[in-house]
């Protein structure tokens, strides 16, 4: 490499670095360090941002559902944006034992996720409505699908937007089948498995009819697991469930005129109907939010040097993607 073409490659890093560098102090500058080393409960992983102040003894406690609900098997860290079901549920936990906790509104943005995770926030939001009598309230944002809807069924109110994407009632299964294209490029796969259905859904082959009737009839039974909830949530008969649970998705005005979402309007409204409706026109709202300030702060100031929100997210879905077919109450375009 020549003299002038190493001098460009040394100017370039150097004004990389000086761009690095300039995001970082920009950030130290605008940072609220006071807030940040405040001393709070070390026990709690999460931090109580205060959205709306008052003079009430008892508080609104305001969580968020946000991106496709699933368990990724880790602890959140400064890198971390989007869902953390383990967090979620240490959040969700906290509010029902919390006694100056006096009601609890979920903000709901997802497209669904995982059948054993969208289970598992259902039974703890009857738990907290059974064990504590306190009332839960869900403000839909622009999608409340599936796993977002299965969670929502539950809770004593249900407010929409007008264009909320809701419904998508229904369990999904899929796996791709590359047989043919492994023919055209010659690739033979070897399986050496203990049992008939070892290596059902394989990529690699056609399904058998065997195959398919038995993974129906685990769909059908999770897809009844869902329409009963719906029963039992939305005081609804079985029948209208499953002829409103056919898949398809409602928007929120659509939603409540078939019954499915009681309220249209803003999560400010949600919050207003709360405080009306349950004796809590005091309350001042807090926020529950993953992690502690400082790790958040970590996380935006790497989202800066490394690239929008939106980008990290794809990659964090990209490694966490499971490679097995999986169950699952979500909604894809």
């Amino acid at each position: 490499m020549s003299v002038k073409r190493w001098i460009a490659l040394s100017v370039a890093v150097g004004l990389f670095l000086v761009s690095i560098g300039f995001q970082f102090f920009s950030s130290i500058i605008t940072t609220d360090f006071t807030r940040m080393f405040e001393m709070g409960d070390e026990t709690k992983s999460y931090a109580e941002e205060t959205v709306e102040t008052g003079t009430g003894n008892e508080k609104i406690a305001v969580l968020n559902v946000n991106g496709v609900i699933q368990d990724s098997g880790g602890a959140a860290s400064f890198m971390s944006t989007g869902y953390n079901h383990q967090s979620f549920m240490e959040m969700l936990e906290q509010a029902g034992e919390d006694s100056s906790v006096g009601g609890i509104i979920l903000r709901v943005n997802t497209p669904g996720g995982g059948v054993v995770e969208s289970a598992e926030i259902h039974d703890k939001i009857v738990e907290i409505k059974e064990t504590y009598d306190k009332p839960v309230y869900v403000s839909m944002g622009n999608t409340a699908a599936s796993g977002g809807y299965y969670i929502s069924a539950p809770v004593d109110k249900i407010v929409a937007h007008n264009a909320t994407l809701t419904g998508s009632i229904g369990v999904i299964m899929e796996s791709y089948n590359f047989s043919e294209l492994a023919d055209q490029l010659g690739i033979d796969v070897n399986t050496i498995k203990s049992g008939e259905f070892k290596d059902i859904m394989s990529s690699t082959r056609d399904m058998t009819d065997e195959e398919r009737e038995l993974l129906q009839t685990m769909i059908d039974d999770m897809y009844a697991d869902f329409v009963q909830v719906i029963v039992d949530g939305r005081d609804m008969t079985e029948d209208r469930v499953r002829e409103l649970g056919d898949g398809r998705v409602y928007t929120g005005s659509q939603a409540q005129e078939v019954g499915l979402v009681d309220e249209l309007g803003s999560f400010d409204d949600t919050v207003a109907m709360m405080k009306e409706e349950q004796d809590l026109a005091n309350a001042p709202v807090i926020e529950y939010q993953e992690g502690a300030y400082f790790n958040q702060w970590l996380g935006g100031v790497a989202q800066n040097m490394m690239g929008s929100q939106h980008e990290l997210n794809g990659v964090k879905e990209l490694l966490q993607q499971n490679n097995a077919p999986r169950a699952m109450y979500l909604y894809s375009e």
